[in-house]
């Protein structure tokens, strides 16, 4: 069972105010809703990199109370996020934007060889070591991705935030990181939020499911119980692959 957390938070980003509650209850959590329904923006409220109100609280530790104060700052939160633009580094290979993660996790020191050995297995375990040399530029918007993936997972973060980073990859691929993230997380009991608009995503993670809409939280649960009872148009289209 991945470590609980759970959050009760407020915030403003131009036209759009959200309003949300959401705990993750032991499994990966999957964002579902409309575009410019909020769920990049609450992505980024977790990861601390906009400004809010509320409570977050992860694994026993306190992010951030608006009542005393406390908002820690996003090195100290120690989130992996993986954008919809996979945010690699551009004056790096690919390679060492992996290593980075070790180099910035709190694990044991390892020296430059040792973090470029373990991005490059974990790159091969990816099926994309062949990209190792290269750097983000010359990358295909897919490839970038995995890059990013093999980032997020390799180090010893304390929550994965996952911006549809599936999106821009093939068939094939999809199905195979999908597969490798699902037992990833499994593996190591690591707490994770997923945006995406694709079912598969869901089922293959065993994902409790929130539906997001204007910023507010429209419908909560597993996917056989939005498939049976969805709320509206958009739900129903979402799972109708399961009716």
């Amino acid at each position: 069972m991945n470590s609980p957390w759970r959050a009760c938070v407020g915030v403003h980003v131009g036209a759009l105010t959200l309003e949300v509650e959401l705990a993750s209850e032991g499994r990966p959590v999957a964002l579902i809703g409309p575009n410019g329904s909020g769920k990049t923006t609450l992505l980024r409220t977790l990861a601390g990199a906009l400004p809010a109100r509320g409570h977050i609280e992860v694994g026993g530790r306190v992010w951030l109370d608006s009542e005393t104060g406390l908002d820690l700052a996003p090195e100290a939160r120690r989130v992996a996020y993986v954008p919809q633009g996979a945010g690699l580094f551009p004056h790096l290979s690919a390679l060492d934007n992996v290593a980075f993660a070790l180099a910035s996790s709190t694990g044991p020191r390892l020296g430059r060889a040792a973090r470029r050995r373990r991005a490059l297995a974990q790159l091969d375990a990816l099926g994309c070591a062949e990209l190792a040399a290269r750097a983000p530029s010359s990358l295909s918007g897919g490839e970038r991705q995995r890059v990013a993936l093999a980032r997020a997972t390799l180090g010893d973060p304390t929550l994965l935030l996952l911006d549809e980073p599936l999106a821009a990859l093939d068939a094939t691929a999809r199905r195979t990181l999908r597969a490798h993230l699902a037992t990833e997380l499994e593996r190591r009991a690591l707490p994770a939020i997923l945006v995406t608009h694709d079912l598969r995503d869901v089922l293959a993670l065993d994902a409790r499911i929130y539906v997001l809409d204007a910023g507010r939280i429209l419908q909560s649960g597993s996917a056989r119980a939005l498939a049976d009872a969805p709320i509206n148009d958009f739900v129903a289209e979402f799972f109708a692959a399961m009716t």
